[in-house]
């Protein structure tokens, strides 16, 4: 889901939107306060403080890691200062990385920024490969936050592992497979083959209905599981020659000139009331959006959602934290941070609030929240993620990335399926936003 501090000019109104969504991916929810708030792990009393800076809910101390770290080590007090739009966030913590002071002992870093840090802001942070065993995070999230001299300026916390999660009621009313086995089966491989179901539901679909909620669902979904994206790996932009891209692009616009989207904004109202309404029967799911769904189709969903695996493994969202220079507490901050970003800890998130860890050894063990399985008629959400992670392809993001993406899909996409452009004008209408925001 894609977030962004970066915005062109035209593209200043859809901030608020994106920040939201990066909310969700560090936790499926938002802190209420625009500003920064504070959540003191211990009285601090005669005590070393650490900071830790974080956007959004990140699940450390819903998940009562803060309380026991403090525990283990009583010399230690936490004090986590949340900013809850990345859009202030983000360029906030830049200046104080640029400065050499005012950063908190840890700091958080959205995987939209992430390639941003490694390039411009390395020698900010310390390189905690020197002081873990790096084996343990999946080699495609270590690689993101790893320079091409091999620092490691921060290790992975959650990741966004891509399913699909469908209304099982509304799937046999269609006359269609409902089985979560048989559906993955069908549309292995090709995310083409998912879109051509969406014809077949379209035929008998229950009135009021739609196959999937958006076609920028469908591109971010796609894009997810292509290796080749908006940069090549030596940070050159190839966004308009990129074979990811078209792929995605192509599938987006067969949704997009159908009648199979419910021609939803994502993140807007009426994507909530969607949910609710039951007015879709698909959507692209990363793990964190399964309790998006939970909150927004409520109660009236419970048993209806099931979960497949998707056609090809892909990854949605996800974030890091890492251990800036400028610190006055390094030695303990590099520790916590180990601890927090350990497979145990990260397991302990994800039954708290389902954020999918990035560590490989912690998924024998994790363990969903019962509510949440039974709300996904009991699908083995567990498996249908883990395998997923672990095939995910490497993916090169670039400093502009997450700019590029919001105007193919806020922009480009949207001019095609909310105001009836064809798929050229659409691709033009991305393209001068994209000029725009590379200052060409």
């Amino acid at each position: 889901m894609r977030t962004s501090t970066r915005r062109s000019r035209r593209l200043g109104a859809i901030a608020v939107v994106a920040a939201l969504a990066t909310g969700l991916l560090a936790g499926c929810s938002s802190d209420p306060d625009n500003g920064s708030s504070d959540n003191d792990g211990g009285s601090g009393k005669g005590k070393t403080t650490l900071t830790v800076g974080t956007f959004g809910v990140f699940g450390y101390k819903q998940a009562g890691l803060y309380d026991e770290y403090t525990k283990l080590h009583p010399e230690i007090s936490i004090k986590e200062n949340v900013t809850t739009r990345t859009d202030v966030y983000w360029p906030k913590t830049l200046t104080r990385l640029q400065a050499g002071s005012g950063t908190d002992d840890i700091q958080a870093i959205e995987v939209g920024n992430i390639t941003e840090a490694v390039q411009t802001q390395a020698d900010k942070f310390v390189d905690l490969g020197k002081e873990v065993d790096k084996s343990q995070w999946l080699d495609w999230k270590l690689s993101q936050a790893t320079t091409k001299d091999g620092k490691t300026i921060a290790l992975g916390t959650d990741i966004g592992p891509m399913a699909i999660c469908y209304r099982k009621d509304l799937f046999e009313k269609a006359g269609l497979e409902t089985d979560r086995v048989k559906l993955a089966e069908s549309w292995k491989g090709d995310w083409a083959k998912y879109v051509d179901l969406g014809k077949t539901y379209m035929k008998k679909a229950p009135s009021g209905t739609k196959f999937v909620d958006s076609a920028s669902s469908v591109y971010n979904a796609a894009l997810g599981g292509e290796s080749q994206r908006y940069y090549d790996k030596d940070g050159n932009v190839i966004w308009d020659k990129s074979t990811g891209v078209k792929k995605s692009w192509n599938a987006a616009m067969t949704v997009a000139t159908s009648n199979m989207s419910a021609k939803l904004k994502q993140f807007d109202p009426t994507w909530d009331q969607g949910f609710a309404k039951g007015s879709f029967a698909t959507v692209a799911c990363p793990a964190w959006m399964m309790g998006y769904i939970q909150e927004k189709s409520g109660d009236s969903g419970k048993g209806k959602w099931d979960v497949a695996a998707a056609p090809t493994a892909a990854n949605w969202g996800g974030s890091f934290i890492g251990v800036p220079t400028a610190g006055k507490h390094q030695k303990e901050a590099i520790a916590l941070a180990k601890w927090l970003t350990a497979p145990e800890q990260q397991a302990k998130v994800f039954a708290k609030q389902a954020s999918f860890p990035s560590t490989p050894s912690a998924y024998s063990n994790l363990t969903p929240a019962a509510a949440t399985t039974e709300y996904f008629s009991n699908a083995p959400i567990t498996q249908i993620f883990g395998d997923s992670a672990k095939t995910i392809p490497v993916q090169y993001f670039g400093t502009k990335d997450q700019p590029i993406s919001t105007a193919i899909t806020d922009v480009g996409i949207l001019q095609v399926e909310q105001k009836g452009k064809s798929p050229a004008q659409g691709w033009d209408a991305a393209k001068a936003e994209i000029k725009d925001v590379l200052g060409q």
